[in-house]
């Protein structure tokens, strides 16, 4: 048995799939860059015959991201296959991820198939799939549900086909960890065997709040790939969070006794950057990467850590990517300075993203005393989402109304160079400046998901403010930053009309 771990990342496919996450294929390339940074083993790009623009987000990252494998899903048909392999041609490594329902209620109430016509398909999907790669993944969906005979069966089959991964996924998070562990003691033992050639993989959901434990649990019966995504996104619950399975088992290795490739010091920008362009929050306890995760607020634990960090702290900061010294900017500050601060940070950006970002910047150090490491975190990422070729930029907004009066945004808007004034009325003020907008865009658009994170405390906080419109059968996301919530929305609004006008 293998003492490596590998690490299978679909934080840009399983994990987008979450409610209000619309990822463009320039985002979905800079987080897959930063994955690589993170040396995950194998970077699940997206589902190739899903969508377009999944199909050129993984065409893009298979071309230009080098070090994983780039993997996309498929389904167990023909033209998925297909697909999946023209996005993926262009890849260095390159891995067609097969997948087939063998559940009784997939097979009857979603699939309408029999388990014969399921077993068929399954071996059919990967033999199509090893026509273009020898690297294949066959994942049997909703596996703690299905029969474990038929379970068995089916991943048999797929081995014979030339699957080289059998992965078991917990699809619905239904599994504990002592159940799921003698299932996968089962799975490696009727499935793999003696063969040296097939790695057997877990993908465990998170409903129950069992993801991780049930993917750890599974090492100790013979699993050496753990899927997952960055800050556990995902569909409902999420998935398993990849950042708590490489801090474990660089923990304990004690207990687990496997070795990763991983490079922990890439943890903490990862988590951030996932978190700023999808737009989900970071909840303050999250293990590992939250807000609270080396904070100390009780008296006795401030005193031990003062003495001692180990005396209640069992991973260190530093080793995830923290950094302990604050990165303080004013109104003063100017442009060698603000790319400095980014470069401390290890943050790129090109030429219009940083001018995007640092306008940004001095806008914001106008109202702020002072503009620390979250603040800059937070501008830095609305330069890296903002198109600086943007159709309609604001010029300037004003709100007003109250108890007895409706709520009015006056709103100007620049276009092609020409400046006009739109106004508004709605329910409340952002309401109202959402539909002044509308107006200059021209186009019907329905707000899907709005969210205001505060990036910081205080009474000039600054909130990062998310977006996500339909424009017909489309969504697009829309970001910004702001110390006024009314002006931050209107912003993210826009960015978001500018890039379904974009689409177009």
């Amino acid at each position: 048995m293998s003492d490596k771990l590998i690490i299978f990342d679909t934080t840009l496919r399983d994990g987008e799939q979450a409610p209000g996450i619309a990822l463009t294929p320039d985002e979905k390339l800079v987080i897959a860059h930063q994955l690589a940074r993170l040396r995950v083993d194998v970077l699940e790009a997206g589902f190739a015959a899903s969508s377009s623009g999944d199909f050129r987000a993984v065409s893009q990252i298979a071309a230009e991201v080098k070090g994983p494998v780039i993997a996309s899903l498929a389904r167990a048909h023909p033209d998925d296959i297909d697909q999946a392999w023209d996005a993926l041609r262009h890849a260095a490594r390159a891995r067609i991820h097969v997948f087939m329902s063998t559940s009784p209620i997939h097979m009857e109430r979603m699939l309408r198939m029999t388990p014969s016509e399921v077993l068929k398909a399954s071996v059919e999907g990967v033999r199509r799939a090893r026509r273009y790669t020898d690297d294949v993944e066959f994942s049997p969906q909703d596996a703690t549900r299905s029969d474990h005979q038929f379970l068995v069966d089916v991943c048999r089959a797929a081995v014979e086909a030339g699957a080289t991964t059998i992965n078991i996924p917990d699809t619905v998070g239904y599994a504990t960890p002592a159940e799921f562990t003698e299932l996968m003691k089962r799975i490696y033992a009727e499935v793999r065997g003696d063969r040296s050639d097939v790695t057997i993989s877990v993908h465990c959901h998170d409903d129950l709040g069992l993801a991780v434990a049930n993917s750890l649990s599974a090492i100790s019966a013979g699993a050496r790939q753990i899927e997952g995504a960055v800050n556990g996104i995902g569909e409902r619950a999420g998935n398993t969070s990849i950042e708590e399975i490489i801090m474990a088992i660089k923990t304990r290795q004690d207990i687990f006794g496997v070795e990763i490739g991983a490079d922990t010091t890439q943890i903490f920008d990862t988590s951030r950057l996932v978190s700023q362009l999808t737009g989900y929050p970071v909840q303050f306890n999250k293990a590992v990467v939250g807000r609270n995760a080396f904070a100390h607020e009780s008296g006795i634990h401030q005193h031990g850590v003062l003495r001692d960090r180990e005396t209640y702290e069992i991973m260190n900061a530093e080793s995830i990517g923290q950094r302990g010294a604050q990165i303080i900017l004013g109104k003063h500050s100017g442009r060698a300075g603000f790319a400095d601060a980014l470069a401390n940070l290890d943050l790129s950006l090109e030429e219009d993203e940083f001018n995007l970002a640092f306008e940004k910047f001095k806008a914001m150090a106008d109202r702020k005393l002072e503009i620390g490491e979250r603040e800059l975190r937070a501008i830095a990422a609305t330069g890296l989402s903002q198109s600086s070729g943007a159709e309609v930029t604001i010029a300037g907004i004003s709100v007003s109304g109250g108890h007895d009066t409706t709520p009015t945004a006056v709103v100007t808007l620049e276009k092609g160079g020409v400046t006009s004034e739109y106004t508004g009325y709605g329910d409340g003020m952002v309401h109202a400046a959402f539909s002044a907008i509308k107006q200059c865009f021209g186009i019907e658009a329905r707000l899907v998901d709005y969210r205001v994170v505060p990036v910081t405390s205080g009474a000039d906080a600054m909130a990062e403010v998310n977006v996500v419109v339909r424009v017909v059968d489309n969504t697009y996301s829309g970001k910004a930053v702001s110390t006024d919530v009314v002006e931050g929305s209107a912003e993210a609004f826009v960015d978001a009309l500018n890039r379904a006008v974009g689409a177009k």
